[in-house]
């Protein structure tokens, strides 16, 4: 069968923890027939939370992907966690696929964690529709939800479904099906064949003037999106169905619109439809731009590959998983034709790579009967044989080498000390760790040599708890774990100009060497350190000795601030002047100038620890508001926002991580387990002078 790329999606489920998203991917593998029995999140049955971990929480925590076809669409579906410590797995997949589908809960409706995800769609240029899950629940309020949409997310929601009731079978209008506003008629879904069976019927007539005013809606944005549909309204003649469909597709692959349908992926109902919008609305890899790349040989020179299997083969590793039998690395291919027994070049690495064996992808592992010879353009697959590349590197012809955009991840927040019960286990320990790193982007370990402990770091408390979990129970290893550290950084207070000095006899000679350093903090304090050679032409230094000085002073702010070492950042340093002789001035002088100012630089324009501060976003009911917000305010919060949405208040504040330790459990038992929250990075802030302080002792 010819591979035909216009019929390819690679779509991922996107949305807050506990919108429904693993239970959505379960539904449309069962409806598209690629399984026979729908898994349920709730009994670690699910396809794509098929880790211990997972099935105990309850709660997605590694990408997975499953493929399916569905009517002449052949599907490569990303499931994603919710969760924003493992936000790295949205990232990832994010950068690989070219359409999305954001699921909200109709209850809950926008989250903090759904702001997150629609940001990291923004920033790939990912087109998505949107899925108002769960419209069976106490609750549900689709109108609400959409108009939350547009304010809170900046998006253009336009809805081509509308739900017929909301809330559970004991409300007195309960959800019982959708309302198509394309072809204007009412869908409703057989609960005996668990939503395969879909009857089509016409409006209610009590539905009738709700849905003629959310199609008119839905038509005025068509009438933006397309002129010719604009001229047939003017000449008042019908717009046919294959010009909505057309214009509401072009408006969502160019990011103008999202269309949004309703309802509950649990009982299988408003599914379907969902699956053919997916066909009729995400894009195509032919209907992306073509991917950019450099020349690695010349970085200023742009290179461009189009999703066609006559290019030159390129693909990106936006996954690696560790295995007995050799990592998997899972590859998006960009271009070209990616065949079994070939070699690759990895431009990042320098080195060339085999690739053994082609697989299909089914959840976390290859599937049993999905080998294959090749793997055409616009296709994702898994590799077995590469040695050196790591998530983000490319890989590519070795004789049209090219270089894609890499993978950007955020930086830790929180660390933890282990170390090995014996000396048998620390080998183990370490080639743990190793794999650990290569599968997860975010997670660093770093060995103390003098105490002999290893510094793990995560992106939040449940990060580190899932990596303890998986050191102790998967791998069987005897390990002590320390309490959890927060990851500070450095920065300074004011302004500074210095002047670094080597002035030593070492040996015969006499070594001299002044710098000139002004140093200076950056508005944004986490931003990185910026190094700059302000140096005048005629100082009298040579090439070797001016770039001597200059790397010391980087390598001196990579090493961190002077307070304990953490990472420095906020800072900005100009080399300005330098003062020379003829004998003695070589480049090991300038480099113990270079230090010596450097030092000097950050201890005069004082030293600053900050701390990393969260974004806490709760939503409680009113009665219990008092208590958590007094609560938050003696962790050092400030409150930067309540609002009400529907029945529940919804407090925003801004915390120090140092104060939010076990946080979770203070908000159930302070609302009796009837509020929820999340938390997410937003900053660095100045510690509190005792802590500071603590660093100096």
């Amino acid at each position: 069968m010819t591979f035909d790329i216009s019929k390819l999606r690679n779509i991922g489920i996107i949305a807050h923890i506990d919108a429904g998203k693993t239970t959505v991917t379960e539904r449309m593998l069962f409806l598209s027939g690629a399984k026979h029995r729908v898994g349920r999140v709730d009994h670690g049955t699910t396809d794509t939370d098929d880790d211990p971990e997972e099935q105990e929480r309850g709660i997605t925590i590694f990408s997975a992907c499953v493929k399916y076809s569905w009517q002449d669409y052949n599907i490569n579906l990303l499931d994603t966690p919710g969760h924003v410590d493992f936000t790295a797995e949205v990232e990832r997949c994010l950068r690989v696929l070219d359409g999305a589908v954001v699921v909200f809960s109709a209850r809950e409706g926008v989250e903090a964690q759904s702001e997150t995800v629609w940001r990291q769609a923004d920033r790939y240029h990912v087109p998505r529709i949107v899925f108002i899950n769960k419209m069976d629940r106490e609750g549900a309020d689709f109108e609400t939800v959409f108009n939350d949409i547009e304010p809170r997310l900046g998006g253009c929601p336009v809805a081509i479904e509308l739900p017929v009731g909301q809330g559970p079978p004991h409300v007195a209008n309960p959800f019982r099906g959708v309302i198509d506003l394309i072809d204007m008629k009412m869908l409703e879904f057989d609960p005996e064949t668990e939503g395969k069976e879909v009857n089509e019927t016409e409006i209610p007539k009590d539905q009738m003037d709700e849905a003629l005013f959310w199609r008119e809606q839905m038509l005025e944005k068509v009438y933006d999106l397309c002129e010719e549909a604009a001229s047939l309204v003017m000449e008042e003649k019908e717009v046919p169905r294959e010009m909505i469909v057309q214009a509401l597709r072009q408006g969502c692959i160019d990011r103008v619109i999202q269309p949004v349908l309703c309802g509950s992926a649990l009982h299988g109902i408003g599914v379907q439809p969902l699956m053919t919008a997916v066909g009729n609305f995400l894009p195509s890899p032919l209907d992306r731009p073509p991917v950019e790349g450099v020349d690695p040989s010349s970085k200023d020179k742009v290179l461009i590959r189009k999703p066609n299997s006559k290019e030159p083969f390129c693909g990106l590793v936006f996954k690696i998983l560790p295995a007995k039998t050799g990592d998997n690395y899972w590859i998006r291919v960009y271009s070209g034709q990616l065949k079994q027994n070939s070699r690759v070049q990895c431009p990042n690495r320098g080195k060339k790579e085999n690739i053994a064996q082609l697989w299909q992808i089914h959840a976390t592992k290859k599937d049993r009967d999905g080998q294959i010879d090749s793997i055409e353009a616009g296709d994702i697959c898994c590799v077995i044989g590469p040695r050196f590349a790591i998530t983000g590197d490319t890989v590519c012809d070795t004789r049209e080498v090219i270089e894609l955009p890499s993978i950007k991840f955020a930086d830790t927040v929180l660390s933890m000390a282990i170390e090995s019960e014996s000396t048998g286990d620390k080998k183990k320990l370490e080639e743990t760790l190793d794999m650990l790193r290569r599968q997860d982007p975010t997670f660093r370990a770093v060995e103390n040599e003098e105490t002999g402990q290893t510094l793990i770091s995560g992106m939040g408390e449940l990060h580190l708890e899932v990596i303890q979990h998986r050191l102790t129970r998967d791998f069987g290893l005897n390990v002590k774990f320390y309490k959890p550290r927060v990851n500070y950084r450095e920065t300074i207070g004011a302004k500074s100009e210095v002047v670094g000095q080597c002035n030593r006899q070492i040996g015969a000679t006499q070594m001299f060497a002044r710098l000139c350093v002004s140093v200076a903090p950056l508005e944004d304090v986490s931003a990185p350190v910026l190094v700059f050679d302000r140096l005048p032409p005629d100082v009298g230094l040579s090439n070797a000795i001016r770039q001597a000085a200059m790397d010391e002073i980087r390598e001196r702010a990579a090493g961190g601030g002077l307070l304990a070492g953490f990472p420095l950042s906020g800072v900005r340093i100009d080399v300005t002047n330098a003062e020379i002789q003829e004998e003695g001035s070589d480049e090991v002088a300038f480099r113990i100038a270079a230090g010596d100012a450097f030092d000097r630089g950050l201890e005069k324009a004082g030293p600053v620890l900050l701390e990393p501060v969260m974004k806490v976003e709760l939503t409680t009911p009113e009665e219990y508001m008092g208590e958590l917000v007094g609560d938050l305010q003696q962790r050092r919060a400030i409150i930067a926002a309540t609002e009400t949405r529907g029945a529940m208040t919804v407090i925003i504040a801004h915390a120090p991580l140092k104060e939010l330790f076990g946080y979770s459990g203070a908000v159930r038992s302070l609302s009796q387990g009837r509020a929820a929250g999340s938390m997410e990075p937003l900053n660095y802030q100045p510690a509190p002078k005792e802590d500071a302080e603590s660093f100096m002792l």
